[in-house]
């Protein structure tokens, strides 16, 4: 190619990368900024997030989706933190005893801040039982009621066994009584008899004493055959009396709480069965059994105090809580057993709040891939907001796995906004595969990869930084560590115009840098210690890379750097190993000869090529055939292969390189080997952006630098991917010195005549090439391929007629 073309192709030193300096900050170190609170170049995100979590509406749930590392985590907790601040302090919420029915606790609302002091309020009562009862049946005053209770029993009794005795006595019968028995002995002369004297008797004293007897017993019957009756009415007026004297105890200990919550009627209802039932625990349990306090204690506490649900500080405003491990019993809480004698039993208080206890009535942060990787959780979370109730069950308990005796707890009012974070991918899956995604999470937030770069987002970038390291506890940074930072995150978003948002990445960097710049003692991080710290990284992560280079040199791997040869040139990959990614070339060879296989793709004919590589390949395909072969069909048999390579290849960045060789092949044309070339091109020839290209072309360098830089190495890029480039320092200082140069295109002629050394040939208003040209041999050769699959189509029809009039011409 004539030096003038290739020196407008080639870029100036200026357009390689984007120079940040001291100068261009107001400080000198750090220190002098303010402190930045926001978030940097999100203004898309920040809206949209204040715009759900304003939104009271149902379904207005938050998705917040982007790349891990821009931030989107820790300002979404910190803005939701000063929202909640600024909002009502939700109810607190307490399970109590359901004493008609124990296996449905019921759930009572509190006001903000009050669950403490109620559940406080219960305890104090439970003293004071335990103080009370059954020290009260001790009282003189209760003695003596009983005992009359007891002694006009007693009285009845005696009464009715004095009228028996009398009549004994009439017939000379002695009766004789202890706490068990009641007899009856026959007398002579005022003396009982005992069987031995009976027996001396006369027969017919003996029968008289049996008849008497007889009928003695027969009205001792009579008399006491309302013993019983007596019984149960001394019983009754013994368990009314207890009642009275319960319930006059019981009065000045829950008047004070009657009336502290009067007007929160749930805890009056709740106070009002706590009475009914008291009366019933202190007769059954605390008079007639004797236990100890602590017996007494644990007995009532467990029938009537309440279990907490969730409680917040006075004026604490809405809850913000993030749930790291969200499975089913973080979430939505869990049922607690013990055991007894080898079963299985719970009560009320062994229930367990989740997150979206403590979340509701304000915000709960969820992790997407970790939620959904949970079993049970998402329907789970969807029935709860679509239903705007929380229940608190066994998932086990729908498949039917729950072999015990469980709880039905009453349900609790679910207001509660809930904000997933996660990536786009799962976004749009869910979109797709779940209806119900998007009715219950109408708002998205979109955090950017790199935000535009504007002076006031330098200035909001240095502030961030100062936050930060503060924060971290690290040494502040000059203004020269500022800059090679906003070079590195320029880096970061592959674009001189744009910073990257992977603000984590960047933060990473400067621990790093803090780290060396304590082993070497200094009171600033400044630029050196960045530069040491970004060394440092690429030689741990540099192993792989290393060795593909000294295969390189060493000649395993197949690649020039000088030299010319026909079919072949050096193609640019990126490799990712790990959190690192580098620049390798790798040869693109092509092979063409006649036939009608069209171009085959070697690396999708082994399954290694992925669709989008696929894809560059046939669009190629459309490109020959209509820059080439407008006057003639396209009937060739050609093979592309990015050689030495045993991996999944994918991208489209290779067509442009793949094009090129693909020419030389058919012009039988030699290309320069001291270039490498990577782009992507439609069926026009249009050569396009492609990823990556700052490590493509460092790695290229590298290897001409370990080879010996000869002032013609190059590489070759689309011109729509200039303003990506933020090169090293290195290929910097060649290209200042003339030993390397960048070249950008917009045209596959342009790539194809750098390559070459010659003009490729422009098209006439006839569409004919410059005869002599690149272009026109391959349009020569092309035609050729044609002609001779013509004859030999030609040839194949003669053939077949003659076949067919020598098999009409044999007789039948």
């Amino acid at each position: 190619m004539p030096d003038p073309v290739a020196a407008s192709l080639r870029l100036a030193p200026e357009a390689l990368t984007r120079p940040f300096s001291a100068e261009q900050f107001s400080f000198s170190t750090t220190n002098d900024l303010e402190p930045f609170r926001g978030v940097l170049g999100q203004e898309r995100a920040v809206e949209a997030l204040q715009f759900g979590v304003a939104m009271p509406r149902p379904g207005y749930n938050v998705f917040v989706m982007g790349e891990p590392g821009t931030g989107r985590f820790s300002f979404v907790k910190r803005y939701l933190k000063a929202e909640g601040k600024r909002l009502q302090t939700p109810a607190d919420w307490v399970y109590v005893n359901n004493f008609d029915e124990p296996r449905e606790p019921r759930a009572l609302e509190l006001p903000g801040g009050a669950a403490a002091a109620f559940i406080n309020d219960i305890n104090g009562l439970v003293d004071n039982l335990v103080a009370t009862f059954p020290a009260v049946f001790e009282h003189p005053t209760y003695q003596q009621r009983k005992s009359a209770i007891d002694r006009a029993f007693n009285q009845r009794y005696d009464k009715a066994l004095d009228v028996i005795e009398r009549l004994a006595l009439e017939k000379d019968v002695a009766l004789y009584r202890d706490s068990t028995n009641i007899a009856f002995t026959p007398m002579l002369d005022g003396k009982a008899l005992d069987e031995a004297e009976f027996s001396q008797l006369p027969e017919a004293d003996r029968e008289r004493f049996h008849t008497d007897i007889s009928e003695l017993e027969e009205r001792l019957n009579e008399e006491l055959a309302s013993l019983p009756q007596w019984k149960r009415e001394s019983n009754n007026q013994l368990r009314q009396f207890n009642e009275e004297t319960i319930t006059l105890a019981l009065q000045p200990l829950l008047a004070p709480l009657s009336e502290k919550y009067a007007e929160n009627a749930a805890v009056c209802g709740y106070l009002q069965a706590m009475q009914v039932y008291l009366l019933k625990t202190v007769v059954e349990q605390l008079v007639d059994d004797a236990k100890t306090d602590a017996q007494a204690r644990k007995l009532l506490e467990e029938q009537y105090c309440p279990s907490l649900v969730v409680g917040h500080p006075v004026n604490g405003g809405a809850p913000v809580v993030f749930e790291p491990h969200p499975t089913y019993d973080n979430l939505f809480g869990r049922i607690e057993y013990s055991t007894d004698q080898g079963a299985l039993y719970t009560t009320y208080r062994q229930l367990r709040p989740g997150a979206l206890h403590r979340a509701n009535g304000g915000f709960l942060i969820l992790e997407a891939e970790k939620m959904l990787s949970e079993p049970f959780v998402w329907d789970a979370l969807k029935r709860s907001l679509q239903s705007r109730k929380l229940k608190m069950e066994s998932p086990l308990g729908e498949l039917g796995r729950l072999a015990t005796v469980t709880l039905n707890p009453q349900m609790i009012p679910l207001q509660v906004k809930v904000i997933i974070i996660g990536s786009r991918q799962l976004y749009y899956a869910l979109q797709d595969a779940d209806p119900d995604f998007q009715e219950m999470f109408r708002v998205l937030v979109d955090f950017d990869e790199d935000i535009p770069m504007v002076d006031e987002s330098l200035e909001q970038f240095a502030q961030l930084l100062k936050t930060r390291t503060s924060e971290e506890g690290m040494a502040p940074l000059t203004s020269d560590a500022v800059a090679r930072l906003a070079t590195y995150s320029a880096r970061l978003a592959e674009h001189q115009g744009r910073l990257s948002a992977r603000i984590g990445d960047l933060f990473q960097l400067v621990s790093e840098a803090d780290f060396i710049r304590h082993l070497a003692g200094d009171e600033m991080t400044d630029a050196g210690h960045i530069e040491r710290a970004l060394k440092a990284k690429a030689t741990r992560t540099g192993r792989v890379s290393a060795r593909i280079l000294d295969d390189m040199l060493a000649g395993v791997i197949l690649i020039d750097t000088a030299g010319a040869a026909v079919g072949k040139c050096n193609g640019l990959t990126v490799l990712e190993v790990g959190d690192s990614a580098f620049g390798v070339p790798a040869r693109i060879s092509a092979t063409v000869y006649p036939g009608g296989s069209g171009i085959v793709d070697i690396e999708r004919e082994v399954n290694l090529g992925q669709p989008i590589h696929s894809k560059g390949v046939m669009i190629l395909t459309g490109y020959l055939g209509s820059r080439y072969a407008q006057e003639f069909p396209l009937a060739i048999s050609a093979s592309i292969a990015l050689e030495q390579s045993y991996g999944y290849v994918d991208g489209d960045s290779a067509s442009l390189g793949e094009a090129c060789t693909l020419i030389s092949a058919l012009s039988k044309t030699p290309l320069k080997q001291c270039f490498a070339i990577t782009g992507s091109i439609n069926q026009f020839g249009e050569v396009q952006a492609v990823g990556g290209v700052n490590e493509k072309i460092e790695g290229f360098f590298r290897l001409c630098e370990a080879r010996g830089l000869t002032g013609e190495q190059g590489a070759i890029i689309p011109q729509a991917n200039v303003a990506t480039l933020m090169l090293d320092e290195k290929v910097l200082q060649a290209v200042r010195a003339g030993q390397f140069h960048i070249y950008a295109v917009r045209q596959a002629d342009e790539a194809l005549s750098l390559l070459v050394g010659e003009d490729a040939g422009e098209p006439d208003a006839e569409g004919q090439f410059p005869e002599g040209t690149v272009n026109a041999r391959v349009v020569e050769r092309l035609r050729a391929i044609a002609e001779m699959i013509s004859e030999e189509d030609l040839k194949e029809a003669e053939k077949e007629l003659a076949q067919q009039a020598l098999a009409e011409a044999k007789p039948t």
